[in-house]
């Protein structure tokens, strides 16, 4: 796996160090984010202070339990939408056909049990991302002329090469990719990417910055189109 423009955060939740360490070694050689967790409590507190892109859940922690982390997050009366859109991959030695009936009926996305292969994981990693982006509407895979942005492993080419960009850029053009073809405002795009409290210049300065990446001829773009005095239009996909 490439190493991505903007790494996918995995938030590793296990009470064994030794698990923690090769999960950590393992992922963060594919290019992941990893943050660590060592029981249920601290789990909750990591992912509401900032939710990551994918957990992989322990059932077997101490104090709060797995099936617990997982009844909580998908608790859709108390939930974000971003919380209760995250994928749960399970990782645990429970072998027991009931375990994982409950942790899936739960609204686990997978289930895999240890011992396990790495290749195995990083597989199911990928399927439940794009099972996400899938249920939000959101097209795994995004091409448009020379331009392919892959969201699932947040690569982004053009013209034959990978480009690199911040996370705020990788955010931006995220954004202008899920509403591909249409019109986005100034201010829609300053609240979705910058919570709404930034002056129009950061946008026009990271426009710019987009362009210089990505656009054959950046005073001349073919993909990020300007809508004067209203806002930016991606090109449509092919």
């Amino acid at each position: 796996m490439t190493s991505p423009s903007a790494p996918l955060r995995v938030l590793v939740v296990d009470d064994e160090p030794p698990i923690r360490r090769f999960l950590r070694t393992s992922l963060s050689a594919q290019g992941y984010d990893i943050v660590e967790a060592e029981d249920g409590d601290a789990a909750l507190r990591e992912i509401h202070r900032r939710v990551p892109d994918l957990l992989v859940l322990d059932l077997g922690l101490p104090g709060i339990d797995g099936l617990e982390v997982i009844r909580r997050l998908r608790a859709g009366d108390q939930a974000s939408p971003a919380i209760a859109a995250l994928p749960i991959i399970v990782l645990s030695s429970r072998v027991d056909e009931a375990g994982k009936v409950e942790a899936l009926d739960l609204g686990a996305d997978d289930y895999v049990t240890k011992p396990f292969g790495v290749d195995e994981l990083l597989a199911r990693i990928r399927a439940a991302l794009r099972h996400r982006l899938q249920r939000q509407g959101e097209r795994p895979l995004f091409r448009s002329g020379d331009l392919t942005v892959d969201l699932v492993r947040r690569i982004v080419t053009a013209r034959g090469g990978e480009v690199k960009l911040s996370p705020r850029e990788y955010d931006l053009l995220r954004l202008l990719v899920a509403h591909a073809g249409k019109v986005l405002t100034h201010r829609m795009i300053l609240k979705e990417v910058w919570g709404g409290e930034t002056d129009i210049q950061y946008l026009r300065i990271y426009i710019r910055q987009l362009r210089q990446k990505i656009e054959a001829e950046p005073d001349r773009p073919h993909h990020i189109l300007t809508e004067t005095g209203v806002g930016y239009r991606l090109r449509g996909p092919d």
